[in-house]
């Protein structure tokens, strides 16, 4: 998984904490954690598409949160900046080079993409069955401070 899922998700709690009335630029996200603005722009525009943020253009524009943060799994943030594709491709190589059998050999599926399948849906299912409001009231638990001290140095462009 990319560091853009982590900033993604930092992002999503960020916007929660600067709230609902004020539209954050990706530059200025990207500053609050000393991380390249035009990276983090590409996953706010991917959370953007999946209808995760949205968007305002222009000098006063930036992200805002499009539903609320318990209304958005992590599962939601992953898919929409690192696609929905599985994660292991089993490409058969076990039917290739010397140790290949007969092609009549191979009917059941391949016994390491079966089990990387298993894991694969209970990783989807843990991401989808937690939301980005118990991760804010966690770091809130962590860092009680952290939410006014972002609107604070927002404030004080």
């Amino acid at each position: 998984m990319s560091e853009g899922v982590e900033w993604a998700l930092h992002s999503c709690v960020n916007l929660a904490w600067s709230g609902p009335d004020r539209a954050v630029s990706a530059a200025r996200l990207a500053a609050w954690h000393d991380l390249p603005a035009a990276y983090l722009n590409k996953q706010l525009q991917a959370l953007a598409r999946a209808g995760i943020v949205t968007s305002t253009p222009g000098p006063r524009g930036g992200f805002r949160l499009a539903r609320p943060l318990d209304a958005i799994s992590l599962m939601d943030v992953v898919a929409a900046v690192e696609g929905a594709e599985e994660a292991f491709r089993c490409t058969e190589i076990r039917q290739q080079g010397p140790g290949a059998g007969a092609p009549a050999g191979y009917t059941a599926d391949c016994a390491i993409a079966h089990a990387m399948t298993r894991a694969e849906l209970a990783w989807r299912r843990a991401l989808a069955a937690q939301n980005l409001d118990e991760i804010r009231q966690q770091a809130e638990r962590q860092a009680p401070e952290a939410p006014e001290r972002l609107r604070a140095w927002l404030a004080a462009r």
